[in-house]
């Protein structure tokens, strides 16, 4: 940051505090957006009514008598030009105290000039806000994205690209929740801080409580919570809000992320599950970008939602590519051996239990190879300890994930399980697990079993990453280009200004 131009910039606040001018106003008398005044910018310029927009300097160019001011609103930019006749003392005081960046309120008639921009002729103009640091210098040359990502305010001003990215987002979350609600689908909000953290196999932060001398744990998943109101009589409900997860971060992992989680009691079959998922996929997609058919990365090909979604097992996608077949390695030593007898360099060093071994080799191998929509089904069932095992091979769950470009973007359970004697002793194995030095296996908890006890009907489940689909739809490489705020390294006192 340049100190000399922040402190003339105050220097000219001062100035205008002495003419008696409030640099921050808290009244805006705004008739018009800039949008408006542009689209009917014809009848505006026929009627010479007046209108007064507002918005932030992006241009500030003085030709003699003449300024002329770039205006931005969250609509649209427009020009408006000053002159010296029309305004008398009110142009010196502008020339004198005015930055680019500054917010201002202008009022005039519609105006073309010799060029032929539609502009706004001033009668009057007033500060709204006066900017003490300037906007960054060639903004589009930065080459420290971090950067961008701790001074997201920044970002927006100076990328309309970045500042579309979080418009859909909005859209898709808005779409949505307007699907579900047309759907009788009733939102519901469960706990952020939990005694148990349950309902995903992650590492959760955990907090202390002081009131209750108790450490307490930022959620990982609502999902226990939700199925207890289904236990509870609700028999559609869904949940949009965020999750913590106390583990790395790279292009597709932030410790804080939105998902959405549903369940839906007494769903007639697996199929009809599926394609209502597939149904609210390609719905909230059309809605919030316009198109099934999306660009992303450097990909010849575009990700194409309107195709049919292929649907393979979990085993048949391994299979495929590695020519493991792990119904034939049904212990760890099996599994390992299976793949040093293949050129595959698969790293175990953190798995515990049979699940995690399977899981390490599908998502190093059969994952990272699907590029278009495609759903796995039927995942082990060591890896699924809340979902039913599969009716037709008790050793699979009833799951289903949505797959693109080699990330998991939906994860569902056609068939949640709903049996407490069953439950309880997936959690004693999950248990187990933690004994041996897993971060991820989930803790036994008593409360959501009683509720299990007390009888939850046949349900349906399923989970949306959105910050993930919502990557995929604006062709972004990393999570941190579609959360506002994603999470950072602190930076040391005082170097917070420096790349600025």
């Amino acid at each position: 940051m340049n100190i000399g131009e922040r402190e003339v910039r105050i220097g000219r606040l001062r100035s205008l505090e002495k003419h008696g001018i409030d640099p921050y106003p808290s009244d805006v008398k705004r008739t018009h957006d800039v949008s408006a005044v542009l689209k009917a910018f014809d009848d505006f310029l026929a009627s010479q009514e007046q209108v007064t927009i507002a918005g932030r300097a992006r241009a500030l160019r003085n030709i003699g008598a003449l300024t002329f001011l770039r205006l931005e609103d969250e609509s649209g930019l427009m020009q408006a030009v000053l002159r010296k006749d029309d305004l008398g003392d009110a142009y010196k005081t502008f020339s004198d105290h005015a930055d680019v960046g500054d917010f201002f309120e202008v009022t005039g008639t519609a105006f073309v000039t010799k060029t032929g921009e539609k502009s706004v002729l001033v009668s009057s103009i007033r500060f709204l806000a006066k900017a003490l640091l300037p906007l960054p210098e060639k903004w589009h040359g930065l080459q420290d994205v971090e950067t961008r990502y701790r001074h997201r305010e920044l970002d927006l001003i100076s990328n309309s690209a970045v500042r579309q990215k979080f418009i859909v987002r909005s859209k898709l979350i808005s779409s949505l929740r307007r699907y579900l609600d047309e759907q009788n689908f009733l939102e519901v909000e469960t706990p952020i801080l939990q005694a148990i953290p349950g309902g995903a196999n992650a590492r959760p932060f955990v907090t202390h409580h002081n009131a209750l001398d108790a450490d307490l744990y930022l959620r990982i998943a609502p999902e226990l919570y939700l199925k207890r109101l289904i236990a509870g009589g609700f028999e559609k409900v869904y949940e949009i809000g965020r999750l913590f997860r106390n583990e790395g971060i790279d292009y597709a992992h932030n410790p804080e992320f939105t998902t959405i989680e549903l369940y839906w009691a007494y769903v007639p079959s697996k199929d009809f599950f599926v394609n209502f998922l597939e149904d609210v996929m390609r719905h909230v997609i059309q809605e919030s970008v316009g198109t099934l058919s999306v660009a992303y990365l450097e990909e010849t090909q575009p990700i194409d939602f309107a195709a049919k979604w292929p649907r393979k097992t979990f085993r048949e996608a391994i299979l495929e590519v590695t020519g493991i077949d792990i119904d034939e390695h049904r212990t760890v030593e099996s599994l390992i051996a299976a793949v040093r007898a293949t050129d595959l360099k698969i790293d175990f060093g953190n798995c515990f239990g049979i699940g995690e071994h399977y899981d390490q080799l599908y998502k190093k191998t059969a994952r990272a190879q699907i590029y278009q929509p495609t759903w796995i089904f039927d995942y082990p069932v060591e890896l699924k300890p809340l979902a039913k095992a599969s009716p037709d091979d008790p050793t699979k769950s009833a799951s289903a994930q949505l797959i693109i470009a080699g990330a998991e973007i939906i994860n569902a359970y056609y068939h949640e399980l709903n049996n407490p004697i069953d439950q309880r002793q997936r959690f004693v194995d999950q248990e187990a697990l933690r004994q041996q030095g897993s971060d991820e296996a989930q803790p036994l908890d008593e409360e959501f079993l009683s509720a299990l006890e007390h009888g939850m009907p046949p349900t349906s489940g399923m989970a949306i990453g959105i910050d993930r689909l919502v990557a995929f739809l604006t062709n972004s490489p990393s999570l941190k280009e579609v959360i506002l705020f994603p999470t950072l390294k602190p930076k040391n006192s005082g170097d917070e200004t420096d790349s600025l």
